[in-house]
């Protein structure tokens, strides 16, 4: 195999591989420097947190137009026949924790 480039051009070949490799072990370095290996970790917990969070707020969102979807029509007006219920079982249950109240201190 022979090598068809002056030695000049071998030179070159070095002097631009060493280049790269200066700048290969710079970027490592970076990478594994302990302030960075934080910053990275900061920043994966951070995308994990606001991930959840925004589930979590797309879950209860949906959940509260479901329930509201029950008591209210499509055109806004209130469903009388499921809230009227649900609002006298409300009355009866405060009702009821009044009364235990009451009788507890008596």
């Amino acid at each position: 195999m022979s090598d068809s480039r002056t030695p000049a051009q071998i030179e070159a070949d070095i002097v631009r591989r060493r280049g790269q490799l200066a700048e290969t072990l710079d970027e490592i370095g970076v990478r594994v420097h302990p302030k960075t290996v934080v910053g990275d970790a900061k920043a994966k917990v951070a995308s994990t947190v606001d991930r959840t969070a925004g589930r979590a707020f797309v879950a209860v969102n949906r959940t509260l137009s479901d329930v509201k979807a029950q008591f209210v029509d499509d055109d806004g007006s209130p469903r009388l026949e499921r809230v009227v219920p649900v609002a006298l079982v409300a009355v009866a249950v405060v009702g009821l924790f009044a009364l235990s109240s009451r009788r507890r201190r008596s």
